[in-house]
């Protein structure tokens, strides 16, 4: 592979495939969300969440907060809340945002590396490079990507009851996902703030979930909230016949009556 190929830009696809006549849509440049280059090397931290399906009630706050916080169109789910049957007569539904797994399909099908890991664990996505080929979203066992086919105009209807952008609005044609509000953790670390535990270092939907269904914290660190919540209950997470390992992890709605009949 040349240097050239290596370093495919989304405005040289662009060139290349309108002169071949291959581009169905019009694509933009944007500004890259990502602040600076990609880290390298180890991180001190791992994040994690948990999501206890026992207290979910399917409101969809951890919905609309994460669309205000970080500007997400009103037809697109970074967090999706999907209803899956009934527990003694009471409907039960499983959150899914991007499981920011350990060993992601997305990073290794990218072929312009727009969709990278940081030494943390968080899969995020560089907007600038992204040429909109949505192998990443194919790749995806979760259904945590989606396709932004119209550019995104006027106010968010989200803003400002369920929050205000953290983070710039993206392009039409690239592929968005949740990010575990990268920007908020970030920030929120460079005040001396712990995420999982002040909530403006903490992901938004975990801050906004009236029945506190959501954990975030470091795996790294022994005394977080998610690491006590792992070495104490019974977790699963989806798929894991696949080896993604993700980085999202649930406590069944069974629990109790498994505990019962144990």
């Amino acid at each position: 592979m040349t240097e050239t190929t290596k370093r495919i830009t989304r405005r040289g696809f662009l060139k290349a495939a309108a002169a071949t006549g291959t581009v169905a849509v019009g694509l933009h440049m944007s500004q890259r969300v990502a602040a600076g280059e990609r880290p390298a090397g180890q991180s001190e931290h791992r994040w994690a969440m948990v999501i206890d399906l026992a207290k979910c009630t399917g409101c969809q706050q951890c919905t609309k907060a994460c669309q205000a916080h970080n500007d997400v169109p009103p037809t697109i789910e970074w967090n999706k809340v999907v209803r899956t049957g009934t527990q003694n007569g009471e409907p039960t539904f499983l959150p899914r945002p991007c499981m920011h797994c350990e060993h992601a399909p997305c990073v290794d099908v990218c072929p312009v590396k727009a969709t990278y890991q940081r030494p943390d664990g968080i899969v995020m996505m560089d907007y600038d490079r992204c040429i909109g080929c949505r192998y990443c979203e194919v790749a995806c066992p979760y259904f945590a990507r989606a396709f932004n086919w119209e550019a995104f105009e006027g106010p968010n209807p989200m803003v400002p009851e369920w929050g205000e952008p953290d983070v710039e609005r993206r392009p039409r044609g690239v592929v968005e996902k949740c990010t575990f509000c990268y920007q908020r953790i970030d920030r929120g670390l460079a005040r001396g703030l712990e995420p999982g535990v002040d909530e403006e270092a903490t992901p938004a939907c975990v801050n906004v979930c009236p029945v506190g269904a959501r954990v975030f914290g470091d795996l790294n660190d022994p005394e977080s909230n998610v690491s006590q919540l792992l070495a104490s209950e019974p977790t699963f997470r989806l798929r894991e016949d696949l080896g993604t390992a993700p980085r999202v992890y649930y406590l069944p709605a069974r629990r109790e009556q498994q505990e019962a009949e144990a």
